[in-house]
């Protein structure tokens, strides 16, 4: 795993090497500026008087004075335009040298995007952004792996869900039929079609709605409205609202939370978070046990947990459950699975708020917590 932890880059190697060049400069457009002077001023004066006299039959003192005139009065001149015409020269070499590091930059991009599976390879003095490349590269194949895992994970559950609706809809249809073909069937035989009809459509309907719900995530853009929610009257809503699913089971879900906790956030989003944690927890436990919702305030955070009483959910699923499009049972032979979004909208919600959200299990108890800031 990438430690995501900022680590300070390490520019030592490159530093160093980049510091011998600039000193290199220095030294070779100081010694070139010494040479010119030496020429000028030294035994050079003395050649190009002679070479005067011999090449052009001017006596010594008109040698002398063209020299005089042409070389070295203008000793600041020529020293300049030397000096400035051999620093270019050594910072087009320097230059030269840098664009080789741009060069494996962009070598090292293009090995970022490349799905091969072999390592970044930069200069030992580019170290630092070989480590960063490198780690991009892993990133990037893991999300694009994920992404993969997900769509296919979609892809299944649509197939299954497809395959599942033409069971409900054959029969209501089914039932249908024989209670239009047989209108005076006794009234008792009539009610059991009938309720095994309205059971099937309600399947029906659920399956339906997993296809939305499928569609909305892959659509939606979560917005936060943010005000203050109470909180305890929020949870206690939401278990109203459950008693249904609650009570023919022998199950019931009781809140241990002060009644003045105050949370800032989106009402209607925090809602579903605490809808679909819930409803997770109303399927999974077992019947005639308590699901136990506690809040609590601790200092700067509002920590709200779901915990109850059900088959321990292994480690490596508990890792991934919330993963959109996952599922711990398989939803076509149960009535109880759902899309696999409920916990992943649930986690996107909770981020979007700056808060966490994370689930552990051990010996027959599982539990949900969600941990949401205070302050606005």
């Amino acid at each position: 795993m990438i430690n995501k932890k900022k680590l300070k880059n390490d520019y030592t190697k490159f530093e160093q090497k980049l510091s011998l060049r600039i000193f290199l400069i220095a030294i070779g457009t100081g010694i070139g500026i010494s040479v010119i002077i030496s020429l000028i001023t030294g035994k050079f004066g003395n050649a190009v008087v002679a070479f005067l006299q011999r090449n052009y039959f001017l006596d010594y003192e008109d040698a002398i004075t063209i020299y005089q005139y042409t070389l070295r009065n203008n000793k600041v001149l020529i020293i300049a335009l030397v000096g400035i015409i051999g620093f270019w020269v050594m910072m087009r070499v320097f230059i030269s040298f840098m664009t080789r590091y741009f060069d494996e930059i962009s070598q090292g991009l293009d090995d970022l995007m490349d799905k091969a599976d072999k390592d970044i390879i930069l200069s030992p003095e580019m170290s630092f952004l070989q480590v960063r490349l490198n780690e991009c590269k892993y990133i990037l194949k893991q999300r694009e792996q994920d992404a993969k895992l997900a769509e296919q994970r979609k892809n299944d559950l649509v197939v299954y869900l497809a395959h599942d609706i033409k069971t409900p809809l054959t029969s209501v249809i089914g039932y249908l039929s024989l209670l239009e073909e047989a209108p005076d069937m006794p009234a008792k035989q009539k009610a059991k079609y009938v309720k095994i009809t309205l059971d099937k459509a309600n399947r029906l309907e659920k399956l339906i709605n997993e296809f939305f719900e499928i569609t909305r995530y892959n659509l939606q853009n979560i917005v936060l409205e943010k005000e203050d929610i109470d909180l305890y009257y929020m949870l206690i809503q939401l278990t109203d609202e459950f008693y249904p699913l609650l009570e023919p089971y022998g199950k019931k879900a009781v809140i241990y939370a002060e009644e003045n906790i105050v949370l800032y956030g989106d009402s209607e989003k925090l809602a579903r978070v605490f809808n679909n944690i819930l409803k997770n927890a109303i399927t999974y436990s077992l019947d005639n046990t308590v699901i136990h919702i506690t809040a609590k305030l601790q200092e700067d955070r509002i920590i709200i947990t779901f915990q109850n009483s059900g088959k321990t959910i292994p480690k490596e699923k508990l890792n991934s459950i919330f993963e959109k499009f996952f599922r711990l049972d398989d939803a076509r032979v149960t009535n109880t699975g759902g899309a696999g979004l409920g916990l992943a909208i649930a986690k996107e919600i909770v981020t979007l708020h700056g808060g966490s959200i994370y689930a552990e299990s051990e010996n027959g108890t599982t539990t949900f917590t969600v941990t949401l800031p205070v302050n606005k």
